[in-house]
């Protein structure tokens, strides 16, 4: 037994094509053809939402790492 062979099984694999078409006819029999843009449109909105959340930490980190190297440069000097 290979230490791979342990962690296989857990591992599930991305679908192939027919299981993408099975998938997209289910949702398009669940969810009608007319709710799937008001869904995508839901769907953009909160990545878009996202991804501002995640550019608005990472600035403040920055920010705090810029701060950080300042003060003490304003400090030697006094």
């Amino acid at each position: 037994m290979t230490a791979l062979q342990p962690l296989t099984v857990f591992l599930i694999g991305m679908p192939g094509g027919s299981e993408w078409i099975f998938i997209i006819l289910a949702i398009i029999l669940l969810f009608g053809g007319r709710k799937i843009p008001e869904l995508m449109r839901g769907l953009g909105k909160g990545i878009r939402e996202f991804k501002d959340a995640k550019d608005n930490v990472k600035n403040e980190i920055e920010e705090g790492m810029k701060e950080k190297e300042t003060k003490p440069q304003e400090q030697s000097l006094k």
